[in-house]
C-alpha cells in the first residue's frame, strides 16, 4: 500500500515529531511510504534521514484571521500549492494520503477531487470560533473520500462541532512516544550534574521549567507572572523556560518573555535556553514541569515527562485531562488562573513526597497506554482498513469501465449512496 505523507509546513513541532515516529517506525512490508513536505525548515532532512523518498513543493502560508487583506494572500497561497501538490498526487498515484494537520487535510482533499484517492486528516489542532471553521468542517465531510485521525477526545469533538451525525468519520489514536527516549531519573547518568553546571544552578535550587513552541498558546507569560509570586515566598526556584518561536509572530513573543522578567526583576532566576536538543535530559531533571497552555488538543509534552519520571502540573484543557488524572498521576489547575498556579507551584514545591508519588504513577501509566507500539498497532490497522476500501472501490470502478463487475462485489443503494 503506497501511502503519501505530506506536512503543510517544513518546520518541526510536535505534529511533525508524531510523523516522524511514524515513518520511522511503519512496517515498509506492509506500507510504501512517500513524504512531500516544504524545503523551508529541517523536517525534509529529518525525514531524508530514516531513509524516506522525499519531494519538496511550497509551503503553505494560511492561517484563520479576520483580516480580509491576509484572507486574500492566504487563499493565493492556497491555489498555487493545491494545484503544485495535485501534480505530486497524479505522479505519486498512492493509496492513501496522509495529512498531517487540518491545512494538509484542506489542501490534500481539495487536490484530489476527480482521483478518487483516499484522504485521511490527521488532526492535531482544535478549530478556532470562525466561519471558515465550518468551512473546514464541510469541505472534510462532504467528500466521501475522507477520514480523519484525531489525536484526543477533545480533538475530536471539536473537529465534528455541529455535523454530529459525521462522528463515526473520526478515529481516535491517543499519541504515543518511544519510551526509551525518556528514561527516567536514576538511569541518566551524570547528565543532571552536566545541566546545571550549564546552567548555573546549584543542586538545592528547585527547578521548575516548561517546554515547548515559544507561542502565546502555551501561556509562557502567565508562567513568568506566576512565577514571580512563587520566587517571592521559595526564593531559591529557578524557572526554566525551553524552546523557540516558530511562526509568525512569535519572534515578538520571545521578545516579550525577556522584556516581562526583566521588569518583574526575576531576570536573574529565570533561564530562556532557545531550542534543545536534549529536551528529554532536561525534563529529567526538572522537579516540576508546567504545562500551561490555553489551548492543548493533546499535550505531547506531557507524556515525554511523565515518561522520564518528572511530575506533572497541567491546566486542564483540551485533551491534557484525557492524560492526566488528577492527584495521581499529576496535578490539574484551571487554566488562565495565574493565582491558582502561583500558589499550586508553591504548594508542591513543599511536598516532595507528593510530587514523588505524581512522578512515579505518571510513569507506570504512560509506559501502560502511550507506547509507540500500541500507537502503531493502532494507526496501522486504521491504515489497513481504509485500503481495503480503497482497493474495493477501484476494483469496480475498473470492472464498470471494462464492462464487467467481481462476482463477489455487489452494489447496495442506502437512500440514493451507492456502496460496495
Amino acid at each position: 500500500m503506497k501511502i503519501l505523507f505530506y506536512n503543510h509546513t517544513g518546520q518541526a513541532s510536535g505534529a511533525e515529531r508524531l510523523l516522524l515516529m511514524i515513518l520511522s517506525r511503519l512496517d515498509r512490508q506492509k506500507f510504501d511510504p512517500v513524504m512531500v513536505c516544504p524545503d523551508d525548515g529541517p523536517l525534509m532532512q529529518l525525514a531524508a534521514e530514516l531513509a524516506m523518498p522525499v519531494e519538496t513543493m511550497a509551503s503553505l502560508q494560511a492561517r484563520f484571521t479576520w483580516r480580509v487583506d491576509r484572507l486574500v494572500g492566504y487563499l493565493r497561497s492556497f491555489l498555487q500549492v493545491i494545484r503544485q501538490f495535485r501534480q505530486k498526487v497524479i505522479s505519486i498515484e498512492p493509496d492513501l494520503i496522509h495529512a498531517n494537520s487540518i491545512r494538509a487535510g484542506v489542501v490534500a482533499t481539495a487536490a484530489t477531487v476527480g482521483l478518487r484517492t483516499r484522504v485521511a486528516w490527521h488532526v492535531h489542532d482544535l478549530l478556532p470560533r470562525h466561519p471558515l471553521s465550518t468551512a473546514v468542517r464541510l469541505l472534510a465531510f462532504l467528500s466521501t473520500r475522507t477520514r480523519m485521525i484525531a489525536v484526543s477526545g477533545a480533538v475530536a469533538h471539536n473537529f465534528v462541532g455541529a455535523f454530529s451525525p459525521w462522528k463515526q468519520r473520526v478515529a481516535v489514536i491517543l499519541n504515543g512516544i518511544e519510551l526509551d527516549k525518556f528514561r527516567p531519573k536514576g538511569n541518566a547518568g551524570n547528565g543532571k550534574q552536566d545541566i546545571r553546571s550549564e546552567l548555573q544552578l546549584g543542586n538545592a535550587d528547585p527547578l521548575i521549567g516548561i517546554v515547548g513552541q515559544l507561542t502565546p498558546r502555551k501561556g509562557q507569560l502567565e508562567l513568568l507572572r506566576a512565577f514571580a509570586d512563587v520566587w517571592r515566598r521559595v526564593p531559591r526556584a529557578v524557572l526554566l523556560i525551553v524552546g523557540a518561536p516558530l511562526f509568525n509572530r512569535d519572534e515578538e513573543y520571545a521578545e516579550l518573555l525577556k522584556q516581562t522578567a526583566s521588569e518583574l526583576g526575576i531576570a536573574g532566576r529565570v533561564r530562556l535556553t532557545g531550542p534543545r536538543s536534549d529536551v528529554p535530559a532536561i525534563m529529567r531533571e526538572l522537579d516540576l514541569l508546567v504545562v500551561n497552555s490555553s489551548a492543548e488538543p493533546f499535550g505531547l509534552v506531557v507524556v515525554e515527562a511523565m515518561a522520564c519520571g518528572t511530575p506533572i502540573l497541567a491546566a486542564a484543557c483540551g485533551g491534557i485531562p484525557e492524560i492526566i488524572e488528577h492527584g495521581k498521576t499529576g496535578w490539574l489547575v484551571p487554566p488562565r488562573d495565574e493565582q491558582t498556579l502561583a500558589e499550586t507551584i508553591v504548594s508542591l514545591s513543599r511536598q516532595p513526597a507528593l510530587l514523588g508519588r505524581l512522578a512515579e504513577q505518571g510513569k507506570t501509566h504512560v509506559r501502560s497506554r502511550f507506547s509507540a507500539d500500541r500507537y502503531m498497532s493502532e494507526l496501522q490497522a486504521f491504515y489497513g482498513s481504509n485500503a481495503v476500501r480503497s482497493r474495493s472501490v477501484d476494483i469496480v470502478a475498473r470492472g464498470v469501465r471494462e464492462g464487467e463487475c467481481p462476482a463477489n462485489l455487489r452494489f447496495v443503494v442506502h437512500g440514493g449512496r451507492s456502496e460496495i
